[in-house]
């Protein structure tokens, strides 16, 4: 069975790749336990060193890397290449840090007995990956699974599978054992039974909810360790000190940023009504100035969506919002051209009756949520399936912090727009799912944190 890589821009064929077949997938398994167990005899600072080889092979193969990632999801070109230069900073991060993190920690128990946690590899990680950051979420599994030992097995997003090809590559340019990552072009048929091998120790999923349940279903029966980071619908909140016009700017950046196909990124905009005009004003104006176009073009600032599917279910919910009462601030949706181009649409006055109230629109479309007060900004930020990420604003940190601190998500970022950085835990609660990516946190996921007491 074969399947095609459509060019978002231009709805052109951009590749053909094969699935893998039950041989390869055999095949996949006992290299990746040989890596394991010949990993075990391996120190982390060597493995810490072939990160930087890794980080620098990213940034010498940039261009192409970005060039792949533009074609194969129709990410903006600048987007492309600094997606790139994140990767190499996560390996780069989890060489210069991930040593320290592993080292030993003594504990005291029974008085004056000593013993200590020692951090091992266990086997086998499956990545199941998406298409909208092709390396950077990669990268978040591979990093300090790779430091710790633990090979990996990566299912791509079959839109992306250029990118799939691009990203093992790279790595293996960096004279790395090809073992370490195996890209494989599987159904999902072939990953539950990959799932059920007894050489596999843990899981990674960032992907939809459903796929989330199902993955962890199908892990569950099989005691096998998961991490889920799935979708979100994450509050912006502006208060009535804050600085709207650096509000608006970053708010637009936030929802709009890779054609608006990002987890993290400002959703539901919730503004104190005292400021609430001139925010609206602002946005209304931000969303209409964007220029739509070939993403290889420095003049685009806004690149078409991933794929004709995600186009169609976009448009889907925003005609069941406005049918069920919902006020447009900013008229948009698929344009008649070739690619997969949607123009930015602005909503309004979405009814916790309207059907859309708590659902992630996956693309430029923005929701706007007028409140009185700081309580029912979070009553309103919280009343949702979701706890990914949020954003606050506000002149008084005291004040922006007594709101974050009551919001039910993973994250919270004050006066900025919400993101990722190697440095900090990336995670969420709810439908949003469980586990750690990034930081030192991700080192601990899939490690056997052993105990060694002494008598």
């Amino acid at each position: 069975m074969s399947n095609k890589v459509i060019n978002p821009t231009t709805g052109m064929q951009e590749m053909v790749f094969s699935l893998n077949n039950e041989e390869d997938l055999h095949n996949a398994l006992v290299e990746g336990d040989k890596y394991y167990r010949r990993q075990r005899q391996v120190s982390v600072k060597y493995r810490a060193q072939q990160l930087m080889e890794i980080a620098a092979s990213f940034r010498a193969n940039a261009l192409q890397l970005a060039q792949t990632a533009t074609n194969n999801m129709g990410k903006l070109i600048s987007e492309s290449l600094a997606e790139v230069e994140a990767a190499a900073k996560i390996a780069e991060y989890y060489a210069k840090n991930g040593p320290h993190a592993l080292e030993s920690k003594p504990y005291t128990y029974a008085g004056e007995k000593h013993a200590e946690i020692q951090y091992e590899s266990t086997g086998i990680v499956v990545a199941i990956e998406p298409w909208n950051f092709p390396y950077t979420q990669v990268m978040r599994v591979f990093a300090p699974n790779f430091l710790l030992g633990n090979p990996v097995v990566l299912k791509y997003a079959s839109i992306v599978a250029g990118c799939a090809l691009k990203f093992e590559q790279t790595v293996i340019n960096a004279n790395v054992d090809p073992a370490a990552i195996q890209n494989m072009f599987l159904t999902n048929d072939q990953v539950a039974e990959l799932i059920k091998d007894q050489r596999i120790q843990g899981v990674a999923l960032t992907g939809s909810t459903g796929a989330g349940r199902s993955v962890a279903s199908e892990a569950g029966q099989s005691l096998t360790k998961v991490t889920l980071e799935l979708g979100g619908n994450d509050a912006f909140i502006v208060l009535e000190d804050a600085d709207v016009q650096q509000a608006v700017k970053d708010g637009a950046i936030s929802r709009l940023r890779n054609a608006g196909q990002v987890c993290t990124s400002a959703k539901r905009f919730i503004i104190h009504e005292a400021i609430a005009e001139e925010f609206i004003d602002g946005m209304i104006n931000e969303f209409n100035s964007r220029v739509i176009g070939d993403p290889n073009d420095e003049e685009t600032t806004l690149a078409p969506l991933a794929s004709q599917k995600g186009a169609d279910m976009l448009q889907w919910q925003v005609d069941t919002a406005i049918e069920n009462g919902a006020e447009v601030l900013v008229d948009g949706g698929i344009l008649n051209q070739d690619g997969n181009f949607f123009k930015p649409v602005l909503l309004t006055n979405i009814q916790r009756s309207n059907p859309m109230f708590d659902q992630e629109f996956f693309g430029p479309v923005g929701q706007v949520y007028v409140v009185k007060s700081n309580e029912e900004a979070i009553k309103l930020a919280n009343q949702s399936q979701y706890g990914l990420a949020g954003a606050v604003y506000s002149q008084s940190i005291a004040e922006a912090k007594s709101v974050a601190n009551q919001l039910e998500t993973g994250q919270v970022f004050i006066n900025q727009p919400s993101n990722g950085y190697p440095e900090l835990p990336f995670g969420g609660v709810k439908n949003s799912g469980f586990g750690r990516e990034m930081s030192e946190l991700a080192l601990f996921e899939f490690a056997n944190q052993k105990m060694i007491a002494l008598g």
